[in-house]
């Protein structure tokens, strides 16, 4: 039902129960707000949402409370801007006075505010907050002393991560946010998302650099510095560089990484492709003996931590293939460095992703062999955006370019992985071949495809039916996990993402983009699918190369030595 309400002195059209904020930006009026977040139910807590309505004594925080037909609003009264610039100044009177240090600086939504509200000078003194760097993550470096306590970060780890590593500590003018005890992050259940670092507005989230070892390896003539980059960085870097969301620039990162002297550049998506016949081979050999079902992915690393620490009874029956950026890493200090006669020591491998998991599944203990680690160094998307900076690259003067052979050409299905439900989506391309029927007739799945968090699909294969269910966002997860515990679970196959959307939503994207991005960003993925030659992870000349070497093909005695690892319950400290 739409009711009308008074907006500056324009009657407009709001929906009976919608808030205020709501109706507002429906309108296009756009109201300032530090504690809100779209689908999760306001708290009003910031107060920089304060609007001023008629009758109403003290300023209403829009956010919260809800429209009322013929309701008189005002938006930026002086009483209203007077109330919102003392906020900001209130929360720079013990801020840290390091903007042009600032990870944040240009990206920071205090810095913003400030600058929308003309703050010019600093009216309100307060004590500098004074907390040390907590760098014990290998992943997430916090730094308390930015914190202006919005609690973004307490919602999204506990209502959409549902991990609950990090909450309000203390109470009064002493309240911080921390993890239990207020230990460093590292002793915490935290799975290393980075989900935290896209909705916190300040610099006191961010991401571990690893520019600097990167740096060491380029300029060192000892190292082989080889590159790889996965599928949702493609659809996701142009963004940084002021590009609408949804433009697949691969043939440009191939160009600009060979200017800054990356020795060799290699494309995730084809390690992807092997992945996708590992996990194939691996479902139809369990579906077989009936064993170990169903079949769980393990190729988000933040899933797998979160798995170790609440769920070990489910470590079992989770697949043991590595996920495609530590099987390419594998790959390269093995068969490739032996097939080009490169000391494996020589090799420094970086990996591109967009998720800052991925640097804590490269110091796993399990991705380590003969002392080597698969992946040396581990960079996020803003990271890559950040380094073309550095190197004073124009993305607008390259021209685009291949990949190195043999691991730069993928398949389209290797590609659908940076999206949820492309994974489940490449292996049912696969799972005939590796059973020795035909290749599906039916190749696109749309029930896979979308920003669902939960989508389902079935494959025919002789007599038997198998169930796919792909599920993103961990929150979301909890239910499956449920049905698997009681023995109510029918699905064959089970992809898990922890980030809602998949890697194309991950914690080491471009921040301040939205839901509208990342389904750009799908839709980019599924574009390259629809174009492709190969869409097929078996059809892959390298993948098949590959395994020509391989007695037994995917899933062999040799597969299961390299591609394959295990995980063990991980006890939390706190």
């Amino acid at each position: 039902m739409l009711v009308k309400i008074e907006v500056n002195n324009r009657i407009i059209k709001a929906r009976k129960g919608d808030t205020i904020m709501s109706a507002l930006q429906t309108a296009g009026i756009k109201i300032p707000a530090i504690c809100s977040m779209k689908d999760f139910t306001p708290t009003g807590a910031c107060r920089m949402c304060v609007v001023e309505v008629e009758g109403r004594r003290g300023l209403v925080p829009s956010c919260s409370q809800p429209v009322n037909e013929w309701m008189k609003i005002k938006t930026h009264s002086p009483r209203v801007v007077k109330s919102r610039k003392t906020i900001v100044e209130l929360l720079l009177s013990n801020h840290p006075d390091d903007c042009l240090y600032c990870v944040r600086n240009g990206n920071c939504e205090l810095q913003n505010l400030a600058e929308e509200l003309n703050v010019r000078e600093r009216r309100i003194m307060g004590k500098k907050n004074n907390y040390k760097l907590d760098h014990s993550s290998p992943s997430i470096v916090r730094d308390p002393a930015k914190c202006i306590l919005c609690g973004r970060c307490v919602r999204v780890c506990e209502e959409r991560m549902a991990v609950f590593a990090i909450d309000f500590l203390n109470r009064g003018n002493k309240t911080i946010i921390g993890t239990a005890c207020n230990k460093d992050l590292n002793f915490s259940s935290c799975i290393n998302c980075g989900q935290c670092i896209m909705v916190c507005p300040t610099g006191a989230l961010f991401e571990k650099d690893a520019l600097m070892e990167l740096e060491d390896a380029l300029h060192n003539p000892d190292k082989m510095v080889i590159v790889q980059y996965a599928p949702s960085v493609a659809v996701s870097l142009a963004e940084e560089f002021g590009v609408k969301p949804g433009r697949e620039v691969s043939g440009l990162i191939n160009a600009v990484l060979r200017k800054i002297g990356f020795d060799k550049i290699f494309d995730t998506s084809c390690a992807a492709d092997a992945a996708a016949l590992e996990m194939a081979a691996e479902l139809h050999e369990r579906s077989k003996r009936k064993e170990k079902m169903p079949l769980i992915s393990g190729s988000c690393p933040a899933w797998v931590k979160f798995a170790e620490q609440w769920f070990p009874d489910l470590l079992p029956v989770m697949s043991t293939c590595k996920s495609p950026q530590q099987l390419l890493g594998t790959i390269l200090k093995t068969g490739y460095a032996e097939k080009t006669d490169i000391d494996p020591a020589r090799i420094f491998s970086v990996a591109i992703a967009p998720c800052t998991a991925k640097k804590f599944e490269a110091r796993r203990e399990e991705m380590t062999r003969k002392g080597l680690s698969d992946i040396d160094s581990v960079l996020t998307t803003r990271e890559l955006a950040k380094l073309i900076r550095l190197y004073g690259i124009d993305m607008n003067q390259v021209g685009s370019e291949q990949a190195d052979a043999p691991w730069g050409i993928p398949s389209s299905a290797g590609r659908l992985f940076g999206a949820a439900g492309g994974m489940s989506e490449a292996v049912i391309r696969s799972l005939p071949h590796i059973a020795g029927a035909k290749d599906p007739s039916r190749i696109k799945y749309q029930e896979l495809r979308g920003s669902k968090g939960r989508k389902e699909a079935d494959i025919k294969l002789g007599r038997s039916v198998y169930r796919f269910v792909a599920v993103s966002g961990l929150s979301s997860a909890l239910t499956i996990i449920e049905e698997i515990r009681e023995g109510k679970s029918n699905y064959d196959f089970i992809e898990i993402m922890a980030c809602a959307g998949g890697c194309v939503n991950g914690g080491g994207q471009p921040i301040g983009t939205g839901d509208t991005a990342v389904k750009a960003r799908m839709k980019a993925l599924y574009g390259v699918d629809e174009k492709e030659a190969i869409r097929f992870s078996h059809k892959n000349p390298a993948v098949s190369n590959l395994y020509n070497e391989f007695p037994g093909g995917p899933g062999s005695e040799k597969c299961r030595v390299l591609f394959h690892t295990k995980y063990s319950e991980r006890k939390v400290l706190l």
